[in-house]
């Protein structure tokens, strides 16, 4: 067999090591074998140098910047919330796909659904509980590298654009959350969007608002046009306009370079493109290793998360003809559901909203001091803490704890055994809970210690605890005492019955009962982050 000429004069193992490079060196859009191993060994660049020539070659590095200021390659100056947001709106698309596979967005199927991905498809909890996390996650990280922004008066010339897109991407993400918020078919997924869409209503005119509202929802109420809207919105028309803005976002940060620390420019100067040589950090290797590094960290930290501590909830299928107590709107928009307690809904929920909105958007045209250092810049500074300190009270207003308590027998119960979540007696479950009589009038913690009866034992003095909290608050709760009965109504099913009775402020005697069933497989369904089959019980009509 003829032998090719270049292999016959290089050699056999010459022509292999030499194709091989070429082919990596393709690869890698310029980066040889050997300025690789450099490159890891943290050897300097030779002149000129090879590590640019990605950046103009590649698909994914031409966009980056070849080299970056030192002093904003520091941690501690950006946090790296920017790369980290940009991961998670990455993180989230591809945990989404995968849920997507498995989810019809129909009201006749969708909680089915739910319930298959949680226990029938292969690592479909894990996959839902990191994209439930990731969405968390990333609004915390947003609003976070907003306010990193502020604070560090990042928003000045000429970054007034950049801020004004970063808010519509802030916004973008909000509703981008809320709208997954309706795809569980759910009761905690169904009010809370019921609630949130009411406030089209208040949208003025009149006619204004209940269009809006009827476009929002699909028809009168929620039902299949709804679902089918919120989940177009997720999938499709929200994760397009983030795309869109963000490039935006991004294009003008590479434009004007990340900002200097106010403390290394001067007053009204930007300087972030002008990077001397001897300051320079290229991008390769040393931002990428860092930035892969802090990725790698914060996915980790994600992971031992969903693992050991976060499971995203799924109660009970959606009921319009059942609100759930104390329903509440995602934890982001707890400071406006906490304006809607004190305020008129339109003046709360839509005149309000809309003026902080646009105060943002014209934060960096309100505030015309040229100085980015914090001594000249301490009432941008105190007003930005009092906003926070404001939007932290809005949303303590906004949870069940402040003006939205039931009536105290239906709390205490709420407490122990909720119609939508697990509360202590389902997390404990069906095998320490022993069939009896349980009057709190006894000294039931004595009768039934820790050591013998952990788990029926921290049952009972979160019972006596419960009720002596509300007898001492309300005056129209007095002498109250509280009798759980847990029978045996099947084999595997248990009966609870709680009965609460107390005196009003006249001494008329009350009284309120509710009852529930606890299968043994609780814990299982536990696992699956779902609400056990300790549901209200049903009437004797409805059985």
């Amino acid at each position: 067999m003829a032998v090719q000429p270049e292999v016959e004069k290089k050699g056999l193992w010459r022509s292999f090591t030499e194709g091989a490079d070429d082919i990596f060196t393709r690869i890698t859009a310029g980066i040889s074998a050997g300025e690789f191993r450099r490159m890891l060994r943290g050897e300097p660049p030779g002149r000129p140098n090879p590590r640019l020539k990605p950046h103009s070659e590649a698909f994914l590095l031409h966009i980056k910047p070849t080299y970056y200021h030192e002093s904003v390659t520091r941690f501690t100056h950006t946090f790296r919330l920017g790369i980290l947001s940009t991961y998670l709106f990455l993180f989230e698309t591809i945990t989404g796909i995968f849920l997507m596979i498995w989810y019809t967005p129909s009201p006749d199927q969708a909680y089915a659904d739910m319930i298959a991905i949680l226990s029938n498809v292969p690592y479909g909890q894990f996959m839902r509980d990191l994209h439930r996390l990731g969405a968390e996650m990333m609004v915390a990280i947003v609003t976070l590298h907003m306010v990193r922004t502020y604070l560090t008066g990042s928003y000045k010339p000429p970054r007034q654009f950049t801020w004004f897109t970063g808010v519509i991407l802030l916004v973008v993400t909000l509703f981008l959350s809320f709208s997954g918020y309706l795809l569980p078919w759910d009761q905690l997924a169904f009010w809370a969007v019921t609630i949130g869409t009411s406030m089209a209503e208040a949208v003025p005119p009149k006619i204004v608002g209940e269009t809006v509202n009827l476009l929002a929802r699909g028809a009168p109420d929620i039902s299949a046009n709804g679902l089918l809207r919120f989940y177009l919105l997720h999938v499709l028309f929200l994760p397009l306009v983030l795309f869109l803005f963000f490039f935006v976002h991004y294009y003008k940060v590479v434009h004007f370079g990340i900002s200097l620390p106010a403390s290394e420019e001067e007053v009204g100067q930007d300087t972030a493109n002008k990077v001397p040589a001897d300051k320079r950090v290229y991008f390769l290797p040393d931002v990428l290793i860092d930035e892969t590094a802090v990725l790698i960290a914060f996915t980790t930290l994600m992971i031992f998360l969903v693992t050991f501590f976060f499971s995203a909830p799924l109660e009970s299928i959606a009921n319009p003809q059942s609100t759930p107590l104390h329903t509440v709107a995602p934890w982001y928009f707890y400071w406006l559901q906490g304006m809607l307690k004190i305020a008129d809904k339109t003046f709360a929920g839509v005149i309000l909203p809309g003026v902080l909105l646009v105060l943002l958007m014209a934060i960096p045209y309100l505030d015309p001091n040229p100085s980015r250092r914090v001594r000249d810049r301490r009432v941008a500074i105190i007003s930005g803490i009092v906003a926070g300190v404001v939007m932290i009270i809005l949303s303590w207003m906004g949870t069940p704890q402040y003006a939205a308590q039931a009536a105290p027998p239906v709390e205490v119960v709420q407490e122990m055994m909720p119609e939508e979540g697990a509360g202590i007696v389902r997390e404990i479950g069906y095998d320490e809970i022993p069939n009896g009589v349980y009057d709190t009038r006894n000294d039931l913690p004595a009768m039934y210690p820790e050591e013998e009866y952990p788990g029926m034992h921290e049952i009972l003095v979160e019972f006596e605890d419960n009720i002596k909290y509300w007898d001492k608050r309300d005056s129209d709760f007095n002498e109250a005492y509280g009798v759980l009965t847990v029978s045996q109504e099947q084999p595997n099913l248990k009966r609870l019955d709680w009965d609460i009775r107390w005196l009003d402020a006249e001494g008329v005697e009350g009284s309120f009962q509710r009852s529930f069933w606890l299968h043994k497989d609780s814990l299982y369904w536990e696992e699956y982050g779902l609400k056990d089959f300790g549901y209200l019980m049903p009437t004797e009509e409805e059985q």
